[in-house]
């Protein structure tokens, strides 16, 4: 079939793309490689690549146009820096209304959206997180740009009377992934800087277990809506650290430094996946060490040159 992927050079974006293409769809990827990389994707007879922003109606009229895809998977986001709020809205909210009016202008049959899960705020209501949980709820609704402006994307694709589904999603990990803890951790400790960890938990999902879900939507698994895409555990943000430095195989002088929470920090972040596996008769199964050696494998390989955060935090002195 003919797939479109919205930031498809990015991380999860180029981890679907290769699996499609792997099976013989026809793929046509629209991303501006604000925060993807080139690398991410191999020439392939069945991969289109258009560069540019979805916040450029027309280009994407044009794109949807030529192409005339069955799914649309929309994956691109704006977060690289956490005071852009103005980026963040042409490409979360109204990149989102471009996507969709497209897609429901050429007939596309199925809309899937990748939603972060901070949409329930920063002082979630109850663990796990579940599909009833409010949005935005609690004394900090927003947390930062990105959970807002992605939130309003989301919003536009339940007004647009489109096939859509929504995945809520943990931490991503794995290759190519450039954001949150790996990819700090490793940048830090190949180049001899200091690490700290934070004394909290967060819900980690490796990528190719993600991809798997997102592949059964594309083939029209699923029910229009939202689900939560997780391994349904939290992990101290301390083993993702051990699990790199075990990857390295290396060995530190001393413990790594475990930093109290913030007065704003949750302790931990989890959703439940129990309606994605029941519906998609799925279940993560990737060990993080397991995870983490992959990606600690891509590092090694291709480097870690820019990591990005969606969030403002605290760095350690060099």
């Amino acid at each position: 079939m003919n797939v479109l992927i919205t930031g498809g050079a990015g991380f999860i974006g180029s981890h679907l793309a290769d699996q499609l293409l792997a099976r013989g769809d026809k793929v046509l990827v629209l991303d501006n490689y604000a925060t993807g990389r080139r690398d991410n994707l191999t020439p392939h007879p069945q991969l289109t690549v258009v560069e540019g922003t979805i916040a450029d109606r027309d280009l994407v009229n044009r794109t949807f146009e030529s192409f005339r895809p069955e799914v649309v998977v929309h994956a691109a986001a704006a977060y690289k820096d956490p005071n852009n709020w103005i980026e963040d809205t042409l490409t979360n909210v109204l990149g989102a209304v471009h996507v969709a009016q497209a897609a429901k202008a050429q007939g596309a049959r199925r809309l899937i959206y990748f939603q972060t899960s901070l949409c329930y705020g920063l002082k979630p209501l109850e663990q796990p997180i579940t599909l009833k949980h409010p949005l935005f709820s609690g004394d900090y609704p927003g947390g930062s740009s990105y959970a807002i402006s992605k939130t309003g994307g989301e919003q536009y694709l339940e007004l647009s009377g489109l096939d859509f589904l929504s995945f809520r999603l943990a931490n991503a990990y794995g290759p190519r992934n450039l954001s949150g803890p790996p990819p700090t951790f490793y940048q830090r400790l190949t180049q001899g800087k200091p690490c700290f960890v934070m004394d909290t938990r967060r819900d980690f999902i490796y990528v190719a277990d993600l991809i798997e879900v997102v592949v059964k939507a594309i083939d029209g698994m699923g029910t229009r809506g939202y689900y939560h895409i997780s391994t349904g555990r939290d992990y101290a943000i301390k083993e993702l650290f051990e699990a790199v430095v075990e990857a390295l195989g290396i060995k530190l002088d001393k413990p790594v430094e475990v930093r109290p929470r913030g007065a704003d920090d949750v302790p931990t972040i989890l959703i439940d996946p129990s309606k994605t596996e029941q519906d998609f008769q799925w279940k993560a199964h990737t060990p993080l060490k397991e995870g983490i050696a992959r990606a600690v494998e891509y590092y090694r390989k291709f480097g870690v040159a820019e990591t990005f955060t969606h969030l403002r935090l605290e760095t350690p002195k060099s």
